[in-house]
This record gives C-alpha cells, structure tokens and sequence, in this order.
C-alpha cells in the first residue's frame, strides 16, 4: 500500500529531512558571530584582569602588616589589619593626612582653572584674530614643547626667590594663569579652527566684541576639548613631585607626593604599610575624577576630526 502524497509524514521523516537539510547562511552567519563575541570578550576580560590587577593587589595590601611586605607578594593578607589606616590618618612630621589631602586638592583645583581659563584665551587669540608676528609667536609657543622642564628649572627658582615667593603656592599657581602649558594651547587651537566663522560674523554685526564671541560662543562649543584639558591638567598637578619638592619647605605646605616621600624618610627606615595605603588614598581622587569626566574626555578625542 502506497502513501498519497498528501498524507502527513512521520516524525522520523521529519527528523531526518531536518538532519538533510543544510543550515540557511543566516543562521550559520549569526552563530559564528556569536562565537567570535564570546572570544572577544574573553580577551577583553583577561586583559582587563592584567590591567587592574595592579590596583586590586594595592587596595589589598593596605591591610597587610608592615612585617609582611617582601614576604607575602600574594594578593590576599595572611592577617588583615586596619592599622595602616589609623597610622595614615594621625598623619606624619606632626601633619595630619587631610592637610596633605587639602593642599593637593587646592593646588590641583586651581591649576585646573587657571590652565583652562589661560590656554583657551591664548588659543583664541591664535586661531580667531589676525596681528602682526601670528606665525612667529605660535611657532615659538610650539617650540617650548621641545623645552624639557629642567632646562627653566634654575631662572624660575631664581625669579621667584627674588620675589619672596619660595615656600608658598605662587610658584606653583602663577605660571598656570600665563598660558604656559603650550600642549593645551595647541590642543584648543586647533578644536577652534575646525569651527566655521560665520557665527562670529553675525556676533559682530550684531554688535559683539571678541570677549563676547570668546565667551557666548567659543566656549560653549569647546567643552569637549576644555573638560579633556582640565582632566589631564588635574593628573599632572595631582601628581607634581618636582615643583613642589623645589618651592616649598615646610610641611605643612606639603601635598600628597611630598607626603609620601615622608614615610621613607622617618628614621632611616620604611614604613611600606602607611606608604602603600597613602598610596591608594592620593589615587583614589584622581580615579573618581577620571570616571565622572570620561564621557566629555571620549567626546573630546572623537570630535577631533570634525569640521564644521
């Protein structure tokens, strides 16, 4: 007896017309690039786990006794103590943590205003008005970017000292108010260029001087580039050891880099337990810093190529 072609089929033909029928290129194309997500992200975490395995092992070892360091380069502690926090805290030389804390943070908060503020000034100078000696000007400011720090390091010292100001911010403040850091100026010079000027020709028909555009209208475009500056300005003043350990000599006036030093200094010995939990403290501003400004940093970096 023969089956018409209309009968229904049995499950086992079902099953084996499925096993005899080839996986549609959708579908094969969609499950390979599964596989490849998952290596990446594989990757992506082991390299994530090298990356902050650093910071993971110096978040540990702050609670490592002071006797286990160059014994115990495990990440765990063999017996976990706060006391290396308590010791921090009281602080050293007769200064507490949180004055170190504070004068880091003004020094850091003003350089940041004070670079900002200066370098886009410079920057609209050089990108918006035309005057006599623009492109000698802009390739000097360029040219001091070829000028290591220890080259100036002498007649700054020697011009502050006649001035009184050794021992105190102002040598450490002033410059960052005068469009020193050319490598900010360059930066906003060329984010400015890559603007059209035809707003800044109806501001002036409407009657608008260049403090007016420079304020209303040139800023608010550039904050991208303005937040880039001021995060990276915020980490190098945050982690200046050289400029303060020349200008200031009392210890009170000391910020967290000079801080640290102190702990290595004290009795001909190391206190490896209060350094690396000074550490971690002076590192942890600069991280939540970084995290909360990232977006406007990403943005920054990828508008550089856009034009106007």
């Amino acid at each position: 007896m023969t089956t018409s072609p209309t009968s229904p089929l049995t499950s086992e033909a079902i099953f084996a017309e499925q096993q005899t029928t080839p996986m549609p290129p959708a579908r094969r194309r969609v499950k390979r690039k599964t596989w490849q997500t998952i290596i990446w992200f594989a990757v992506l975490i082991v390299i994530t786990a090298v990356v902050l395995y650093p910071l993971v092992w110096l978040l540990l070892s702050t609670f490592k006794p002071n006797s286990e360091f160059g014994q115990n380069m495990g990440l765990l502690p063999n017996a976990p103590t706060i006391d290396n926090y308590i010791k921090v805290a009281e602080g050293i030389a007769g200064v507490p943590m949180w004055r170190f804390f504070a004068n880091s943070l003004l020094i850091a908060g003003v350089s940041v205003i004070g670079t900002v503020l200066s370098s886009a000034l410079a920057a609209y100078a050089f990108a918006r008005l035309q005057f006599k000696g623009l492109g000698i000007l802009f390739a000097a400011m360029i040219g001091t970017l070829l000028l290591p720090f220890h080259v100036v390091i002498i007649p700054q010292y020697i011009i502050f000292n006649n001035l009184g100001m050794v021992d105190t911010y102002w040598p450490l403040l002033l410059p960052k108010f005068l469009a020193t850091e050319a490598f900010f100026v360059f930066l906003l010079v060329q984010f400015i260029r890559q603007m059209p000027r035809d707003m800044d020709e109806a501001a002036k028909i409407d009657g608008a001087g260049h403090l007016r555009i420079f304020w209303s209208i040139i800023l608010p475009l550039i904050k991208p580039a303005l937040i880039t500056c001021a995060i990276f300005s915020f980490i190098w003043a945050w982690n200046d050891f050289l400029g303060p350990l020349l200008y200031l000599t009392s210890p009170e006036n000391y910020p967290l880099p000079i801080a640290l030093r102190l702990y290595n200094d004290q009795t001909s010995s190391s206190d490896y337990g209060a350094t690396v939990t000074a550490s971690f403290i002076a590192l942890v501003p600069i991280l939540l810093f970084f995290i909360v400004f990232q977006k406007f940093l990403v943005d920054g970096v990828a508008t550089q190529g856009l034009k106007g």
